[in-house]
């Protein structure tokens, strides 16, 4: 049996791919193996988020060939997309494929194989107007399960380059979305977590159908779901419509990802980010009046180019006052090609530190603070996998709904089903919690 070894830089998107594209050489009778083995065939899915990004795609694409020169070498994703022809100068790189047309990866193998000449398969994904299908049924994590519900995103902030990657925004048809959502619960998830690269975006591009209008489909026509959680969604995208159903159904999660990036209206302007302080508070207000207790988290850029040391403490401020369930912070850094990254005053990396550090104390304490709100309560936690921290310990690691990580008594037959776990005692990464019981079918359907 031929053997093929993956390896996925970056997003949550891009893993999901990963395991789209494990599907199409699964049915074509490959055998997967470890990266850090020989194999047949290696599939890089690169990364092109930051320069990093970039060169620790290259790094990675030379581990393989350096691991079996007489393997084929395919290379595809966002770095793929924005410059394959750094790639294809890469001695070894035989197949480089952007973000779309992978589903004929297979092919492009079988074409190498009898021609050996390299093939450069990215197209101008500028032009991409439909949703490229890629179908996942099972994941490698049995937990829960990822459903890629759009693609591309119209937005181009100033700091980013994934438009240029991705393209513009695609939305998958609502009756696939549905379909896969079902084989997945019929695989055994209990959980489904909706993403893409601009997930909150998604029916913009359709007619009369909208993200409130899948997330009701979700709800009604998926039977045996138990748990429907959105990656990422914008202040913007977060419509009386979405909150009407946010509140309506049991369905939902008690938790939302609402990327700030910088919390004073002038970096915002800069980053051309489409709302205001005054307006993302008004969206959060809104939220909370729908959802009691419900986490929010943000993303948080620091140090975007022009950030003076009061833009940044009123940016502090208003992240204190938002009391974010946790946060994600990046120091901002230069991406080629971006707007942002031309621009004249750059913040010191130094100064971008001690802001980074200062951030996350925030998010800790934060954390801490919603975390102590659920002590005494008992929540649904679906048990993950072993405690890294201790794994001779007996203990489990799971998320409840609200996003809070409890780690708790369990065994291995518990992991993927549903369980109730009372919070003991609050913390900033993790939660300590106790076993109660096991939340029976019944109870789920009723």
């Amino acid at each position: 049996m031929p053997t093929v070894a993956f390896h996925t830089l970056g997003c949550k998107v891009n893993h999901y791919e990963t395991e789209a594209i494990w599907q199409l050489f699964k049915d074509v009778g490959y055998e997967k193996t470890d990266f850090e083995q020989k194999a047949d065939v290696y599939v890089i899915n690169t990364c092109t988020v930051t320069n990093t990004g970039d060169k620790k795609s290259r790094q990675v694409i030379r581990r393989a060939i350096r691991r079996n020169p007489e393997a084929v070498i395919a290379v595809t994703g966002c770095y793929a997309q924005t410059t394959p022809h750094e790639i294809m100068a890469i001695p070894g790189v035989d197949i480089v494929v952007g973000t779309s047309g992978r589903e004929q990866l297979t092919d492009y193998v079988n074409q190498y194989l009898q021609d050996r000449q390299p093939i450069n398969a990215v197209s101008n994904i500028m032009k991409a107007r439909e949703y490229e299908e890629l179908d996942v049924p099972e994941f490698t994590d049995r937990t829960r399960a990822s459903l890629k519900i759009q693609e591309g995103c119209n937005n181009f902030c100033t700091f980013c380059i994934i438009p240029w990657a991705r393209g513009l925004m695609r939305s998958r048809k609502p009756e696939s979305v549905i379909e896969q959502a079902n084989k997945l619960v019929a695989a055994g998830y209990k959980e489904i977590v909706l993403t893409g690269i601009h997930t909150g975006g998604y029916g913009e591009d359709l007619e009369d159908y909208n993200l409130a209008r899948l997330l009701r489909d979700l709800d009604t026509k998926v039977p045996g779901l138990a748990r429907i959680r959105i990656s990422s969604i914008e202040a913007s995208q977060i419509t009386d419509e979405v909150i009407e159903i946010l509140n309506s159904s049991d369905k939902m999660c008690r938790h939302l990802h609402v990327p700030l990036q910088a919390g004073d209206d002038q970096v915002l302007k800069r980053m051309r980010r489409k709302y205001t302080t005054d307006e993302y508070r008004a969206t959060i207000e809104k939220l909370h009046q729908a959802l009691p207790d419900v986490a929010i988290t943000t993303d948080i850029i620091v140090g975007f180019p022009g950030e003076t040391e009061e833009m940044y403490e009123n940016g502090f401020r208003f992240i204190e006052e938002m009391k974010f369930a946790e946060l994600h912070v990046f120091p901002y850094s230069k991406r080629s090609g971006t707007p942002a990254a031309r621009m004249e005053d750059q913040v010191d990396e130094e100064i971008k530190n001690r802001r980074v550090h200062e951030l996350i104390e925030l998010s800790n304490r934060m954390a801490v603070e919603y975390s102590s709100k659920f002590v005494g309560q008992v929540l649904e936690v679906i048990p993950e996998e072993p405690y890294k921290e201790a794994p001779d310990s007996g203990l489990y690691v799971g998320h409840a709904d609200n996003y809070l990580k409890l780690v708790f008594q369990a065994n291995e037959s518990l992991v993927g089903k549903i369980c109730m776990v009372r919070v003991d005692e609050p913390g900033a990464e993790t939660c300590k919690g106790t076993f109660v019981r096991v939340l029976s079918e019944e109870a789920l359907q009723a």
